[in-house]
């Protein structure tokens, strides 16, 4: 009589019933005990709660055939019952008993889109207060008789608050949340804009300053979120374009500061006249700040209830206690590819930075009276980002080609910078708002790319960590550019001080190109998809190993004759 011993290969030891599959029999483990288990688990299934010492004769087959299927399809019930979904290399694996944590689902909710445009709208509010006073630069140098420094510093200010507060800010973003940090951003936007209504007076230069520092400290608690948001919020297919939305808020409000202010307050001689100008404009954005404030008390929330990706759901699997802000700081910066990373993003911001800050004094330089155009001149650099932000972020989504998309990028806003600086002091306006098109398009555009790179490189590490210390950078040089090119268009012109700005980029394009792909988040949704595939093999096995096992008729001959 064939005996095949219960739960265990005849010939080997490798255990196979079915309460012992695990993450090796899914293809991860042994292969060799893979194999074994298929040979036998036929003989499992039919053997599973058969006694040992029947014996099968005659037309007794009948029978026996009939309750082995009915057996062998409640112990498969029974079985499957037994397995339960549990975390392991893949980040999906099945293993038995009943004390395994099953993995939640991912889903995506409507609402997230609802999160994203209400935090687009609060960035949009502190980008445009940022710009309020360089867009217009003459007008507010004669109002408050300051010189063109001091006007630069009320833009600058922005600037200099991130870098001291901006590790404070990630440690409340990593421990208190992403709701709490908006929640408290949106409340400084708010408790600026009112104090600023107080600045319109040509004696009020010092409460205008205070303005601007609140505002400012509403930037570090907003600036990085966009990723993220994305990462918490957003599906796999989506989430570089959702950090690119998410940028495209902020630049929608520099855009209306490059624009709204030079109508709201036009270049009158009357000091009394353009006080009550002035006063329009901050009542106007006091009031956009109070309601976008509200709105995030009552709406905005903290992340779904259920993660949208695979590597979020492993992302929240790790226990808090096993997370360390200081320790997760000191691996971003230990990350060798993320800081050549930090650096170029640096370069390339703060050199948009300077130009914004800017731009005002160049173009009037070139054109004098043309402060309107020059608020349209910047106007269409920041919707020309806009538009190659979102076209980047579809980019990325379909082919999550990073680093080549990031490089190109880079190299074209080299490209733009140098055309724009030829073609600024040609005497032909239109042409002006043609190149500063370009440049916008792409060194506006390359924003969220640095987010979503960043986050790749840096992957399981914060989203917000990762993107803070970027625009840390970004604001060092920012600060740095901002001045020297200044100086450089006061003492020698503009086009000397734009030839500054295109050899930094020059460096930045060599420091992109250098920057090993390590596309962790892809690496991790890409084997969690893995492990789901691998699942469907093993449940066709066992059905099949079942199908085939309820069939087969064992045969006992009598011993033969001595």
């Amino acid at each position: 009589m064939h005996h095949v011993e219960k739960g265990r290969d005849a010939t080997s030891s490798c255990p196979y019933t079915l309460a012992s599959f695990s993450t090796e029999h899914f293809g991860v483990g042994s292969a060799s005990c893979w194999h074994k288990s298929s040979k036998t688990a036929g003989a499992f299934f039919q053997n599973a709660e058969m006694p040992q010492n029947n014996t099968l004769q005659g037309n007794h087959a009948n029978s026996v055939e009939e309750w082995r299927r009915s057996k062998t399809k409640r112990n498969l019930a029974a079985g499957l019952s037994y397995l339960q979904w549990s975390s392991g290399l893949l980040g999906k694996a099945i293993s038995s008993g009943s004390g395994s944590e099953q993995v939640p689902h991912s889903v995506l909710y409507r609402r997230r889109w609802l999160m994203l445009f209400l935090f687009s709208s609060v960035s949009a509010s502190n980008a445009l207060m940022w710009l309020q006073y360089g867009i217009i630069s003459n007008i507010f140098m004669r109002f408050y008789n300051i010189g063109p420094l001091a006007i630069d510093w009320l833009s600058m200010i922005y600037l200099l608050t991130y870098i001291p507060l901006i590790l404070p800010v990630l440690w409340l973003l990593d421990n208190r949340g992403i709701r709490e940090a908006v929640l408290i951003g949106s409340a400084f936007n708010c408790i600026g804009a009112w104090i600023k209504v107080g600045s319109a007076g040509p004696d009020m230069v010092l409460v205008a300053f205070v303005g601007q520092l609140v505002c400012s400290v509403a930037t570090v608690f907003v600036l990085g979120v966009p990723s993220h948001l994305a990462s918490v919020w957003f599906g796999e297919e989506e989430v570089s374009s959702a950090c690119s939305i998410g940028v495209v808020g902020n630049q929608l409000g520099i855009a209306i500061g490059f624009l709204v202010p030079p109508i709201l307050v036009p270049n009158v001689d009357d000091l009394d006249e353009l006080a009550h100008h002035i006063s329009i404009m901050f009542y106007i954005t006091a009031g956009v700040a109070t309601f976008l404030f509200i709105l995030v008390v009552i709406v905005f929330q903290e992340r779904p209830k259920l993660p949208p990706t695979q590597a979020q759901a492993t992302a929240r699997s790790i226990p808090p206690e096993q997370y360390s802000y200081t320790a997760s700081i000191l691996r971003l910066l230990r990350n060798k590819a993320f800081i050549l990373l930090i650096i170029s993003y640096g370069l390339n911001v703060g050199c948009f930075y300077a130009v914004g800050t800017l731009l005002n004094r160049m173009v009037l330089s070139h054109y004098p009276g043309e402060e309107v155009n020059a608020g349209r001149i910047g106007l269409t650099i920041v919707i020309a980002g806009m538009v190659g932000s979102l076209i980047c972020g579809m980019w990325l989504d379909r082919t999550k080609t990073y680093k080549q998309t990031t490089l190109s990028v880079y190299l074209m806003s080299l490209v733009g910078m140098i055309v724009f600086a030829a073609t600024l002091s040609l005497g032909h306006l239109w042409l002006v708002f043609i190149t500063a098109g370009a440049l916008g398009f792409f060194m506006t555009g390359y924003l969220p790319l640095g987010f979503e790179f960043a986050v790749e490189l840096t992957y399981p590490e914060s989203e917000g960590t990762s993107s803070g210390l970027l625009n840390c950078s970004a604001q060092v040089f920012g600060i740095i550019f901002t001045i020297c090119q200044g100086k450089i268009i006061d003492n020698f012109g503009t086009l000397e001080g734009n030839i500054f700005l295109c050899v930094f980029l020059l460096i930045g394009s060599i420091m992109t190109a250098f920057i090993k792909s390590d596309l962790r988040r892809q690496n991790a949704n890409q084997q969690a998809k893995a492990a789901v595939s691998v699942e469907k093999p093993m449940w066709l096995f066992l059905f099949l190993s079942l199908n085939v096992g309820a069939r087969i008729k064992v045969s006992f001959a009598p011993p033969a004759a001595p």
